[in-house]
């Protein structure tokens, strides 16, 4: 990587390494086993005059997103997410019943279909041909199509202008920054609202939560980062929201700069907070690397200690951000002899890379593991009470981030 994707700055810093992995979510059929799988290079940086980290954009969204493993509405603590935020939107913005919704990214439905229910019009804008139509057979209407300029001006020219422009879990994942807030400027009222959840670099540094350095996200965004972002389309940041999602996340709020008000006090806060961090100078990235490295040789020395001992250890989940820990760490079956996911589309599937197996919920129970090192460690409220079995035959959950950490399954309620 030579320039920076926002600035076209050459001033580009190395922030971690992590090597070369697959794409995190090219799971593989038993009939790829014995064939090649490429990996590319994931190495983080940042750029030091407009602060945006990014790594370099070696695979396309095309690729990646034109059939898609990931559906969101198998969390239930994330479809929950997305309800509460919808009731509080119409309450905010208000959206009475002629507005006009559209989310960006809109995977299954498991946003708007909680906008269906309150009878506002909408549509989704989600490239995945698979999860779009799970999508439309759920009663969203749903477009086929990755976001440009020209992407949003046709959605506007057909339907009309849209009151809010949602965009969760997406501004991280389009190489070209600035034509992507094109399209949400083209998507959006000249007196609407767009807005955006996306990891908060703040949180990923402070926490170590460098599994979520995939080759997906394409950028990490400070409220910093984000505002110069949203001002090369003709967006504004007005409001910014701190969330737990994710491990942590912001929850931008912009609208066309022409009618955008001053920031609230809120993102002066926030980026005050970022400052102190050091994240608008090298000093605020320089330990990351070195906590990474410590991330990997405790989970390392737990999996092998765990081996010798006879003890059984397997996984639970197999996220995106779960394969960049898997690879970096270089765990195989001998360590991980397998681990299950809620989601059907990945049973019978080996995560790629790693090639590990990926099998239904219920195994866990049938094996009676001594721990489950829980992958998806951002669930960890959801996956402590929906792993409290385990607690059945005393085995252990496992959370390898921010640290290692391993404790006791929640007892089921009503039982010792």
């Amino acid at each position: 990587m030579t320039r920076c994707r926002l600035c076209g700055s050459e001033a580009m810093a190395s922030v971690v390494d992590l090597g070369a992995t697959p794409p995190c979510e090219s799971f593989l059929a038993a009939g790829q086993l014995d064939k090649p799988e490429p990996a590319y290079p994931l190495h983080l940086r940042v750029c030091t005059d407009c602060w945006l980290a990014q790594i370099p954009p070696l695979i396309t969204p095309e690729e990646t997103f034109s059939e898609y493993a990931y559906f969101s509405s198998y969390s239930t603590s994330w479809v929950e997410h997305a309800r509460t935020f919808v009731a509080d939107a119409v309450q905010r913005l208000p959206l009475g019943p002629e507005a006009f919704v559209v989310e960006v990214a809109s995977n299954d439905g498991y946003l708007l279909r909680h906008v269906v229910d309150r009878g506002i019009r909408c549509l989704g804008i989600e490239p995945s041909v698979n999860v779009g139509a799970a999508a439309r057979e759920a009663g969203v209407p749903t477009l086929t199509e990755f976001l440009s300029p020209d992407t949003g001006s046709a959605v506007r020219a057909e339907h009309g202008p849209a009151d809010l422009v949602v965009a969760n879990n997406v501004y991280a994942h389009i190489p070209d920054v600035v034509g992507f807030t094109q399209g949400l400027r083209a998507l959006v009222a000249e007196d609407g609202w767009v807005s955006i959840e996306v990891q908060h670099l703040l949180t990923l540094i402070e926490e170590n939560q460098y599994d979520t350095i995939y080759h997906e996200h394409f950028q990490y965004y400070t409220v910093a980062s984000a505002t110069r972002a949203l001002a090369s389309g003709g967006l504004a940041l007005v409001d910014v929201e701190l969330l737990p999602t994710h491990g942590g996340s912001i929850r931008l709020w912009a609208r066309p700069a022409g009618v955008a008000d001053e920031p609230t006090q809120r993102v002066a806060d926030v980026l005050a907070r970022e400052k102190a961090a050091g994240l608008q100078e090298l000093s605020g990235y320089t330990e990351f690397s070195a906590r990474v490295a410590k991330v990997r040789r405790d989970l390392l020395r737990f999996l092998i200690e765990a081996a010798e001992r006879g003890e059984t250890v397997v996984g639970y989940g197999a996220p995106g951000k779960g394969n960049t820990l898997l690879n970096h760490c270089g765990i195989r079956p001998d360590l991980l002899p397998y681990t299950v996911d809620r989601n059907p589309y990945k049973h019978g599937r080996f995560t790629p890379g790693t090639r590990i197996p990926i099998l239904p919920p219920e195994q866990i129970a049938a094996d009676e593991p001594d721990y489950v090192l829980v992958l998806p460690w951002n669930l960890r409220a959801e996956l402590v009470e929906q792993l409290s079995f385990v607690h059945d035959w005393g085995g252990r959950l496992v959370f390898p981030i921010p640290e290692l950490s391993i404790v006791e399954a929640a007892s089921r309620k009503g039982t010792a």
